[in-house]
This record gives structure tokens, C-alpha cells and sequence, in this order.
């Protein structure tokens, strides 16, 4: 696990100057004051102002600067260094208070030591893939959240990870629904390896990734001592995650076919229940 941590941590670093530079992150549209939240969450959240907000996985830090713009007392956290480094360098030049900690989400308990101390926990959008352990890591979560505090979740739906993301566009079922502990591993494969973004910059790194059932994922979440407030999903993508998706008006990316049979992203909102 710790092996494909490590790499997965590498695989981020290398592509925080490439997301920097992408049209997809809009560094330069962010920084003229756009927010980098989407619909779904601004729906679905309640009011932001003046409570303490706890962003994990948090990239370079724009979703974090753009709650901070809402009020939000906010920390971010990511365990790329790299990423770290720019999203301090973005919160120092648009004088935006944010504190940000380069960790682990495992090892946070320790790199942050303040148990309890926030209202909110938010996590968003390509997050959950990336971790080996639902238990552990919604452990995380509960380990931060203040008694009635909220934790807020969207991120792509796992039942959409079982096509073929590298193929015609067909729905083909290429991937396991049902996760093991042994990780998918997408090699770079002659530097012919891209982000999810515009950038056309080859990656080098290996990345590594799991999918988690939804009943993996709510049941940690329980198991964690969550109260689960609602589980919603969509038939959308914040990004192209499979072939032949179109970017609609709305910004959503949406398959030319079937599209409504695949849900393609979920949230959950679960509250700390009041000891």
C-alpha cells in the first residue's frame, strides 16, 4: 500500500505544472475572482460563513480558496508537496487566508493535530480512487469532524468505473465493480499517458487506483459513527471520464448514448452525531 501511495504521490507532483497550465483549472479566470465550485456542491452545502471547513485532497488548492472566498475559515490538505507549494503561493498572492498541509490522508492525525476542531469536511471529485482503505480514511474524517459537524462528499460514481476509459466510446465493461485490495496499476506506457485535462504533456509516473463500491463507501462511513443525511446520484461527469463524452452548455460532460443509464457522479452528505 505504502509503495503505491508513494507513487500515486509522484503521479501528482508531475502533473501539478501541467493542471496549472490547462484551460480545464482556468488558473488565470480563478484568479480574476471566478470560483472553481460547481453546482452540485453549492446546491447541496449549507452556509459556509464563519465555520472552520477541513478540505482533504485538496489538489493546488482553488476549491479551497473559492470556500475561503465564501467565508469559510479553511484548511486544505494534499500529499503532493508540490501541489501544496502553489496552492500557498495562489492564497498568498490573492491575499486569501488559508492554511494548507502537505500529508497523508492516513497520516493526518498526526501532521494535524486537532481532533474534533472543524464543522465541516469536504472532499471532491476524483478523490476516493486514489486511497486503498474506505475504513481508514473515513475514520480520518470522523477524527477531525466537531460533535454535529458535516462531512460532504462528490466524486465520481463507482459504477461508472467498470468501462473501458480507453477505448471507442462504447460502453465495453473492462474493470471490476467490487474492489480489492490490490490496485489497478495504469502504467505511463512509452510517456503516451495524459491527465484528464487539456494538457498534452505526457505523464512519466505510474499511477495506481482502487474502486470502492458505494456500499463500501457508505458503510465506512457508518461504521465511522456518520449519520448519513442523503446519497445522491447523476447522470453527469465533472470531467470527460470516459471516450465519446460531449461537454454540454452547463459544463457537465455526458455520454452521446445511454447516458442515462450510467450514474457518473454521487454525493453524500452524513453529519458527526452531537455526543
Amino acid at each position: 500500500m505504502n509503495a503505491a501511495m508513494d507513487g500515486n504521490r509522484r503521479n501528482w507532483d508531475e502533473r501539478v505544472p501541467i493542471h496549472a497550465a490547462s484551460r480545464f483549472y482556468d488558473v488565470d479566470g480563478f484568479k480574476a475572482g471566478r470560483s472553481s465550485l460547481m453546482s452540485i456542491e453549492l446546491d447541496e452545502m449549507d452556509d459556509v460563513r464563519g465555520k472552520s471547513l477541513l478540505h482533504l485532497q485538496c489538489h493546488f488548492g482553488m476549491d479551497t480558496i473559492s470556500w475561503a472566498r465564501m467565508g469559510a475559515k479553511v484548511t486544505g490538505v494534499d500529499f503532493s508537496e508540490a501541489a501544496i507549494d502553489l496552492a500557498r503561493s495562489l492564497s498568498d498572492e490573492l491575499d486569501i487566508p488559508a492554511r494548507f498541509v502537505a500529508s497523508n490522508i492516513y497520516d493526518l492525525p498526526v501532521a494535524l493535530d486537532e481532533p474534533g476542531q472543524f464543522d465541516i469536511v469536504f472532499t471532491s471529485y476524483g478523490v476516493l480512487g486514489w486511497l486503498p482503505d474506505m475504513p481508514g480514511w473515513a475514520s480520518v474524517v470522523a477524527h477531525f469532524l466537531k460533535s454535529g459537524g458535516t462531512f460532504y462528499i462528490v466524486d465520481g460514481h463507482p459504477a461508472k468505473n467498470i468501462f473501458d476509459d480507453e477505448g471507442d466510446g462504447g460502453l465495453r465493461v473492462r474493470y471490476p465493480y467490487f474492489g480489492s485490495s490490490e490496485p489497478t496499476v495504469y502504467e505511463p506506457d512509452g510517456g503516451e499517458s495524459y491527465t484528464y485535462t487539456d494538457g498534452d504533456t505526457p505523464l512519466e509516473t505510474a499511477a495506481y487506483e482502487w474502486n470502492h463500491s458505494l456500499g463500501e463507501i457508505v458503510s465506512s462511513l457508518a461504521a465511522a459513527g456518520l449519520t448519513i443525511e442523503f446519497l445522491h446520484e447523476f447522470p453527469f461527469s465533472g470531467w470527460r471520464a470516459l471516450p465519446g463524452m460531449v461537454r454540454g452548455d452547463d459544463g457537465w460532460w455526458r455520454l452521446p448514448e445511454h447516458n442515462d443509464s450510467v450514474p457518473q457522479l454521487y454525493s453524500i452528505k452524513a453529519h458527526k452525531p452531537i455526543a
